[in-house]
C-alpha cells in the first residue's frame, strides 16, 4: 500500500530548520529509504512563488500566492509503501519526533487509491 503524508506547517512561524534538524532528518530519510519506505520526500517552495489554479462553474482562474488566509499549507510531503496504516503512521510519528519541542506542525496521512492494471 501507498501512502502520502503531508506536512502541515504554518509558513509565517518564522521556525528554520536547524542544521542538526536537517542533519538528524537526512539521517531517518537514509533508515526509511534503506527499509524500503521511502518512495519520494521533498520540501515545498513557500506559497509566495506559488500559484493555484481553481476551476469554478466552468471557469479557470489562477490566483498568485501568498495565500494569506490560509493558516496551515502543505510545506512538504513523503510518499512511503507500507503494509499497513500502522506502519505509515509509524514513520509519520518518526519524522515528527526528530522536530524536537519547538516545531508545532501536523503531518495528514492518506492512502493512496489504486486502480486495477488492465
Amino acid at each position: 500500500m501507498r501512502f502520502l503524508s503531508m506536512v502541515r506547517i504554518n509558513e509565517n512561524s518564522g521556525l528554520q530548520p536547524s542544521e542538526r534538524l536537517m542533519s538528524d532528518m537526512g539521517k531517518l530519510i537514509e533508515e526509511v529509504t534503506k527499509a524500503g519506505v521511502m518512495l519520494d520526500t521533498a520540501g515545498l517552495r513557500p506559497t509566495s512563488e506559488g500559484v493555484r489554479v481553481r476551476l469554478s462553474h466552468g471557469k479557470i482562474s489562477v490566483i498568485d500566492g501568498p495565500f494569506t488566509e490560509t493558516k496551515e499549507v502543505i510545506g512538504g510531503y513523503a510518499l512511503m509503501e507500507t503494509k499497513s496504516m500502522e506502519e505509515a503512521i509509524y514513520w509519520t510519528e518518526r519524522f515528527l519526533k526528530v522536530h524536537g519541542d519547538e516545531w508545532d506542525i501536523t503531518c495528514e496521512v492518506r492512502q493512496l487509491e489504486t486502480h486495477p492494471e488492465p
